[in-house]
């Protein structure tokens, strides 16, 4: 990953014009922001949002999880940047992000780590006064790079991800993708059903009382992105899986080693990674774990008052 780091957009961004945040998302009331792309190393370009507050009183970086981007961040960007500079971005494999051949990027959790680094020191983000939010596959990226690097944030909220190798607490299809000769079929069969996945990953698990939709500019998003440049996003979620037991391993064998302020949230109905994961794994790190009642897998985008009062009090 490239090590430049600058503040100066028109040295970091690439060629396309960047596109107004007003624009993009038209009821939102947003100051100061955008959406453009970023340059972090001669491979990988991502997909960026920022919004910028008046007098930013820090800065908060939000990493999305499976199938979606960093659109879901919209509406919560919105109302913290009133207050705070937010930071979103798409994983390579998701939204409008690089998606390079296996041959040259692996999707693996450590990669991720890599990439957000490389994100953070491109942007110029000033790690002292940055709170990172990391839902699903971006919890264990950001925690590995914690590992080495614990001043990477003042505080990392993580939850309703998979930090240990447990596959008891894991749903029967991410069971399937650890290993062969189940994680093959199954990853042809997201990409069969994407249409299904996109339209009720968010509802699953939850009773019909407490299931939502989605934002019609975020769904449309997630779909019109899903096959972006060649590779599915079914398709980097498996490659991510290929290596995921040897990271949840690293990060076990290292617990000692992570320095960084966490919080722990999960919701209680979460269908995917059951709430005992978590458990687990506050108490190993010896931390309080705040289960949501009523919420699945996506707190924030179920209850995104919820996620916005947790990041304000990150900050007190």
């Amino acid at each position: 990953m490239s090590e430049d780091k600058t503040g100066n957009r028109a040295a970091s961004v690439i060629a396309t014009p960047s596109l107004p945040v007003e624009k993009v998302f038209a009821s939102a009331e947003i100051q100061h922001g955008d959406v453009d792309f970023i340059k972090v190393d001669e491979m990988l370009t991502l997909r960026r949002m920022i919004v910028r507050a008046p007098a930013p009183k820090g800065t908060v970086l939000f990493l999305h999880g499976f199938p979606e981007t960093m659109m879901v961040w919209k509406d919560i960007a919105s109302t913290l940047a009133r207050d705070y500079d937010v930071h979103a971005f798409d994983w390579p494999g998701y939204g409008q992000s690089s998606r390079p051949t296996l041959q040259r990027f692996s999707y693996a959790p450590q990669d991720y780590a890599a990439v957000l680094k490389a994100y953070i020191e491109t942007a110029g983000i000033d790690r002292s006064n940055l709170v990172i939010y990391a839902t699903d596959i971006a919890a264990l990226p950001v925690l590995l790079l914690a590992l080495d690097e614990p001043a990477i944030a003042r505080r990392i909220i993580v939850g309703d991800f998979a930090p240990f190798d447990r596959a008891q607490y894991m749903w029967e299809n991410l069971q399937n993708l650890k290993a062969e000769p189940t994680a093959s079929p199954t990853r042809a069969y997201m990409n069969k059903t994407s249409d299904e996945i996109l339209q009720n990953v968010h509802r699953r698990g939850l009773s019909p009382a407490e299931q939502f939709d989605l934002p019609t500019d975020v769904q449309r998003d997630m779909v019109h992105s899903w096959s972006f440049g060649g590779m599915t996003s079914a398709d980097a979620f498996a490659h991510y899986y290929v290596n995921f037991t040897r990271d949840q391993n690293v990060l076990e064998a290292n617990l000692d080693r992570l320095k960084t302020p966490v919080k722990v949230i999960w919701g209680e109905q979460d269908l995917y990674i059951n709430k005992e994961m978590g458990i687990e794994f506050a108490a190993r790190i010896g931390v309080k774990i705040d289960i949501l009642p009523g919420i699945g897998h996506f707190p924030h985008l179920q209850s995104a008052k919820q996620t916005v009062e947790e990041i304000r009090a990150s900050f007190r």
